[in-house]
């Protein structure tokens, strides 16, 4: 085996990060692109090294003509590699990213709980990552969508997500699979400029190296790292303030997070009144991820927040669901009305 320099971050960033140990059975998606051929030709070399139980798992949207056969494809690769295969396929076409990645991830999740894989394993890039930030940015969000791709997170209690080439640019994994002489299945939907993700892809980055920075796809994914460090401290901090500040009348409420339909929340102004304008903002986001059937966005958070330092009888206008808060003394009440 040819041992690159890719091999060699590769193998360190598993180790220092502890993504995962030896002996796992890691399931690995593998659309037959560039990032996830370059991941699961990694991950087959690193293999002797971990131990690992591989699997290769692919994903037919059914929104193109030539599905099927990018599915056929990397199942033949899987065969030449003597790697057990998993083959996921939409029932109908699915036309939107959203609906595509939502779908796609209950499909790994599926196949890794049928098939007892501990992780799944994406392909996900620095260029992704600097992707999503430019992408959430332009969207409005906070540190949170910033730092979204992150490098693991659970999907369920007993399976995680793990994005081992979060340090590696697509130029890069483009180059490896070339020297490996991998063939790459040109999917033609990543050059319709209809998707947004598209544009910032081939327009956007491209202009932004050209003009601003050569590393700009580099820069923005360490910028991504920071922030997603800042966001877990920050939602530690923000759950600490929440259990001092929560309050309910009845004992079996705990915090009061668990069940939606719960009656009078109470929140203690005093105590939120000393908290930084940042955790105050993530507590009430944290109370009305619960409270909402959706995420709460930068209004519903702000007319919560505003409640702190409102006078006495101030309310809000019912938030989607038909919930209401209103301030009593030093108490915010929220009241979920069915």
């Amino acid at each position: 085996m040819t041992w690159t320099p890719i091999h060699a971050q590769i193998h360190r960033t598993i180790r220092a990060r502890r993504l995962f140990e030896h002996n796992q059975r890691l399931l690995v998606a593998v659309s037959g692109g560039q990032d996830s051929l370059c991941l699961i030709k990694l991950l087959l070399d690193l293999q002797p090294k971990w131990e690992w139980n591989l699997g290769i798992a692919h994903c037919d949207h059914c929104w193109r003509e030539d599905s099927q056969a990018n599915a056929h494809h990397v199942e033949n690769l899987a065969k030449s590699w003597e790697t057990p295969f998993y083959l996921e396929t939409a029932n109908e076409p699915i036309n939107t990213e959203a609906t595509a990645r939502n779908w796609r991830y209950q499909a790994l999740t599926k196949i890794a709980q049928l098939h007892d894989y501990q992780y799944i394993i994406t392909g996900h890039t620095a260029s992704d990552r600097a992707e999503t930030l430019i992408y959430n940015l332009i969207r409005g969000t906070g540190a949170d969508g910033l730092q979204a791709l992150t490098w693991e997170r659970s999907l369920t209690d007993n399976i995680r997500l793990v994005r081992p080439l979060l340090e590696i640019t697509r130029s890069q994994t483009l180059q490896f699979c070339q020297e490996f002489n991998l063939s790459i299945w040109d999917d033609s939907t990543n050059q319709d400029l209809k998707y947004a993700r598209n544009r910032i892809r081939q327009e956007l980055l491209p202009y932004l190296q050209t003009n601003f920075n050569p590393k700009v796809e580099l820069n923005l994914a360490q910028t991504a790292e920071l922030l997603q460090a800042e966001v877990e401290y920050l939602e530690q901090e923000a759950q600490k303030l929440r259990q001092k500040a929560i309050f309910i009348p009845s004992p079996t409420c705990g915090d009061g997070l668990g069940v939606k339909d719960r009656l009078n929340i109470r929140l203690n102004r005093k105590i939120l009144k000393t908290a930084p304008l940042a955790l105050q903002r993530r507590v009430m986001r944290q109370v009305l991820q619960v409270i909402l059937d959706d995420a709460p966005n930068f209004e519903h958070i702000e007319k919560l927040t505003a409640l702190i330092s409102a006078p006495n009888r101030s309310q809000t206008d019912p938030f989607p669901g038909g919930a209401i808060a209103l301030v009593q003394d030093d108490y915010i009440l929220i009241d979920y009305q069915k």
